[in-house]
């Protein structure tokens, strides 16, 4: 059975720092790499992949030099179990990529950084190593913790146009796996994609701005809630830049700003 840990007051104590204190999160010029991690319950050389993804929770890095993100993909459902946080959109999104390297299969764990394969990921106990790439600066500010307003304000401002996506991530997932590869074993899950939205941006001179909504529900009231978000150009799905941060878990207050 999926053991899903329910924290309502946490919920109520982060909309109410949140709305005294709105939630900056901000990158740097450099660009902050976002790094995808594609999994399943479903397949049995995943858990070593998301041990050590969930290690990054302690890296200098998080954050500022990299923004970690899980998606749980279905296409291993059929052998008996069902990911609970999988979802055939995310399963696109990795076909999706592997077409754009003229790939014809998909695995897991499978990771993408800043749009390319990641096949050395397991060399880097940190995570992936700061960029010099100067792409310009995010900024993502809420009241409410659902609703933000996002600014890119790009080095280069040539491109036709912008959009942001947006992840509401959780950690501290657990399940007790039943049946398929995994089976008899406890899972545990960090940064975990639990909905994904995408907006377009208005552009006004070099400031390309918009908002988007990513509503936290009751059913997402986890022990570690965080936020990432990136933009890409209109018609890509390789990042530009990207942000995040935590939403008030313990030990890690909200309303930081990072520069």
């Amino acid at each position: 059975m999926n053991c899903i840990v329910y924290c309502l007051p946490l919920i109520a104590a982060i909309s109410a720092r949140a709305q005294s204190t709105p939630l900056t999160f901000r990158s740097a010029t450099e660009q902050t790499a976002l790094m995808e991690l594609y999994t399943s319950e479903g397949c049995s050389s995943c858990p070593p992949a998301e041990t050590w993804l969930s290690r990054l929770k302690a890296s200098p890095g998080l954050w500022k030099d990299f923004v970690p993100v899980a998606f749980h993909v279905d296409y291993w459902d059929h052998l008996g179990w069902r990911d609970p946080w999988a979802k055939r959109a995310f399963s696109d999104r990795q076909r999706a990529w592997a077409e754009r390297w003229q790939s014809d299969s998909i695995y897991t764990p499978g990771f993408v950084l800043n749009g390319e394969e990641w096949r050395d990921w397991s060399e880097y106990k940190n995570g992936p190593k700061h960029s010099k790439t100067m792409t310009g600066v995010l900024t993502v500010t809420s009241s409410d913790t659902n609703h933000w307003q996002v600014s890119f304000a790009p080095v280069n401002s040539g491109a036709a146009g912008y959009e942001v996506r947006a992840a509401l991530l959780a950690g501290g997932l657990t399940s007790e796996v039943k049946a398929g590869e995994n089976r008899g074993r406890r899972l545990t899950h960090d940064f975990v994609v639990l909905s994904l939205v995408s907006a377009p941006l208005n552009q006004t001179g070099g400031l390309a701005q918009g908002e988007f909504i990513l509503p936290i529900r009751p059913n997402h009231a986890q022990a570690s809630l965080a936020i990432a978000v990136w933009t890409t150009q209109i018609g890509s799905n390789e990042p530009l830049q990207a942000t995040g941060g935590w939403l008030g878990e313990p030990g890690r207050p909200g309303g930081t700003e990072r520069k």
